[in-house]
């Protein structure tokens, strides 16, 4: 007989959108159930963004949605005839949507070369049996002379209080049918707080080269949910230890290990970037973390270029010289092949892995205004997130050492500021701009407009000129015979 969860349900926020779907399928003759991810987060008591309901009988899914939209409004999305499935949309306050989506229940069966599964019409038992988790296979009744009764076959219940991801099934059969349940695996670990069961554990090991029959726009969906997490570390760390991380992402796991030559030894660069985009996001925990998402990248990227850049000298040590570089020029590689957005997000990660070693060098006391401008100028609107992202890389267990490198980026950071008082260069734009060059100078569009507006750049960089229009212009008349003399022809053709 079926427990009952309605008192659980009675304190979720959509507890009244459960009951109304539930009348309607009452109403239309459908039996249906509330499964998966809304039962879990009722139970663990965490919000839910939308709902699965699993739908007996042919088309079900479909008859269903289109009932509950003429019941609660909204829009009848993703219809797909072949699977039984439909989603509605639901307007919520504040411009947002809830999504319900209404699945027939089914049974399935996979082939060797695919994670795409033969589907046949099944039972509330088969489609429980087809779930990944078991703590995604409890199902709820929702009609309502039934409301709030628990279908739990597997020990769902007992799973989450004890706080262990286990499949309900045999693990290896599990994650050969659909291998992107091992990453899966990976980020509700990571989600919930939950370890993983040692026998599920020795499948995702065991099935972890069957990654590759998976797109890597479904694993880069996993990936990006890690990323979110408080702390994405426990996720990567579980991806790693079951080795399908080196399937798919061999260039992070290339950070990994440790060498020794002569005695001396450098620190384990995988496990350094997994703490630093951990030290990252707890810095951050004000702002919404899809707001942070390209700056959690930057930090797991940030030290991409290490392995590629490692030399060893004799009686110096470990160095990784222009690690930042190459790492920059790795990031569009990386991006096309997780199928990451190749724009402006991902310049954005690309700019802060290249300049995520320049707060270092503005340290010394002795360092020159020239310096700091030329920083602030590099990086713009980034040069908050920059400092995020070069306090985050302090991941020293020594705490004295780690309060002497805070206090040495908060001079920098008070340098910063006394240098934008002044200068303004925040979001720099030249003095004096190549249009107003040219007519000044009577110069056709060609590379000497460029010399000369480098030339006054450079000058304002260095603080040589001030950094407003008539100072600018000045310099400009200034030098100009001079650098135009030492331009070759070539250079004043039209462009």
């Amino acid at each position: 007989m079926a427990s009952s969860i309605e008192p659980i349900l009675a304190q979720i926020p959509f507890d009244d959108v459960l009951r109304k779907v539930g009348e309607v399928s009452g109403r239309e003759g459908i039996l249906a159930y509330a499964v998966g991810g809304v039962v879990r987060d009722a139970m663990l008591g965490r919000e839910t963004t939308d709902i699965d309901f699993v739908c007996l009988g042919p088309r079900s899914g479909i008859r269903l949605a289109e009932a509950v939209r003429r019941k609660l409004g909204g829009e009848v999305v993703h219809v797909y005839e072949n699977f039984g499935t439909a989603a509605v949309r639901i307007p919520l306050p504040d411009s947002k949507f809830l999504v319900l989506e209404f699945v027939g229940a089914r049974k399935e069966s996979y082939s060797r070369d695919s994670r795409k599964p033969v589907v046949e019409t099944g039972t509330l038992s088969d489609d429980q049996h087809r779930r990944d988790f078991t703590v995604n296979s409890m199902a709820v009744d929702i009609h309502p002379d039934r409301y709030g009764d628990l279908y739990d076959p597997f020990g769902g219940i007992a799973d989450l209080s004890n706080g262990v991801l286990r499949t309900p099934l045999d693990p290896i059969s599990t994650f050969e049918d659909d291998p992107l349940r091992i990453i899966r695996a990976a980020r509700f670990a990571c989600q919930l707080g939950f370890i993983i069961d040692p026998i599920t554990f020795t499948g995702m090991k065991d099935r972890a080269d069957r990654i590759s029959i998976v797109s890597p726009e479904r694993i880069t969906v996993e990936l990006e949910k890690i990323m979110l997490c408080p702390e994405p570390s426990v996720g990567f760390n579980w991806l790693y230890e079951c080795g399908v991380l080196h399937q798919f992402f061999p260039d992070l796991v290339a950070l990994q290990g440790v060498e020794t030559q002569e005695g001396v030894r450098h620190k384990d660069n995988f496990f350094h970037t997994l703490k630093v985009v951990d030290n990252l996001v707890e810095s951050v925990a004000n702002r919404a973390p899809s707001d942070t998402l390209w700056l959690r990248w930057a930090a797991l990227l940030h030290d991409i270029g290490k392995p590629k850049s490692k030399r060893f000298t004799e009686g110096v040590g470990w160095s990784f010289h222009g690690h930042e570089d190459k790492g920059a020029r790795m990031v569009p590689k990386l991006f096309k092949a997780l199928r990451l957005p190749t724009d402006e997000r991902m310049r954005t990660v690309q700019e802060l892995v290249r300049l995520h070693h320049r707060p270092v060098s503005l340290v010394d006391d002795s360092v020159t205004d020239s310096a700091v401008r030329r920083l602030l100028f590099d990086a713009g609107d980034l040069i908050d997130d920059l400092m995020l992202l070069v306090r985050a890389d302090i991941t020293s267990k020594n705490t004295k050492k780690v309060r002497r490198y805070l206090r040495a980026f908060d001079s920098v950071e008070t340098k910063f500021k006394e240098v934008e008082e002044k200068d303004h260069l925040r979001n720099f734009q030249p003095p004096v701009d190549g249009a107003e060059i040219m007519s000044s100078l009577n110069l056709p569009p060609s590379r000497a407009v460029g010399e000369i507006k480098n030339a006054i750049r450079e000058a304002v960089l260095d603080g040589l000129v001030e950094n407003n229009h008539d100072a600018a212009f000045a310099y400009m008349m200034e030098i100009k015979d001079q650098i135009l003399a030492g331009i070759p022809e070539s250079y004043f053709r039209a462009t």
